[in-house]
């Protein structure tokens, strides 16, 4: 059993020790998860890899009465979970009118150029129908896209082969891209 096993066990059994813990063994991991994904982001952004995480770790074990990990796959596949619902409240908190979603800000250069939030939110609305008919390759494209993992590093967490997890993310990205409008 891992450092980090052993600690989500202790969370689990209500250490209060342990949340403290497990952060300085995951920080770095998942900082680099989150400036990955961040990295694709346009210029201007208001939210960084240090931001990201911290709020995904609140969301982690801020309930750790709730949450239950099994071992250090299932840990980060959860961030990758919590990374992309705070991208996407993020994008749709920007859309609403009491944020200012009724009016953009137009750069001459750019103009023409694809709406980043437009798109995060198509593609977590095609995102949750992959899930309802495949949820294992809806998982596969989280932790490819949302947390930056590569094909070996998902295909590790998932438990399976990385042969498995390239046949999977072609066939979820050439479904998302047909799922998607303007694709």
């Amino acid at each position: 059993m891992s450092d980090i096993t052993a600690i989500l066990n202790a969370i689990e059994r209500g250490d209060p020790q342990a949340a403290s813990q497990l952060l300085p063994l995951v920080y770095d991991e998942l900082r680099q998860l989150a400036a990955q994904k961040l990295a694709h982001e346009r210029p201007g952004q208001t939210l960084d890899a240090t931001s990201l995480v911290h709020e995904a770790y609140v969301r982690l074990v801020g309930g750790a009465s709730e949450r239950q990990f099994t071992d250090r796959q299932h840990f980060f596949r959860v961030a990758a979970t919590a990374m992309r619902h705070i991208l996407i409240d993020r994008a749709r908190r920007k859309r609403s009118r009491k944020h200012g979603g009724g009016q953009q800000r137009h750069e001459l250069d750019a103009i023409a150029a694809p709406q980043p939030d437009e798109e995060l939110l198509a593609l977590d609305a095609a995102l949750e129908k992959l899930a309802a008919g495949d949820p294992q390759k809806a998982k596969l494209v989280e932790l490819r896209f949302f947390a930056g993992l590569t094909g070996t590093q998902a295909a590790e967490v998932l438990g399976i082969a990385r042969a498995t997890a390239d046949r999977w993310w072609s066939y979820a990205r050439a479904w998302l891209q047909a799922e998607m409008p303007g694709e």
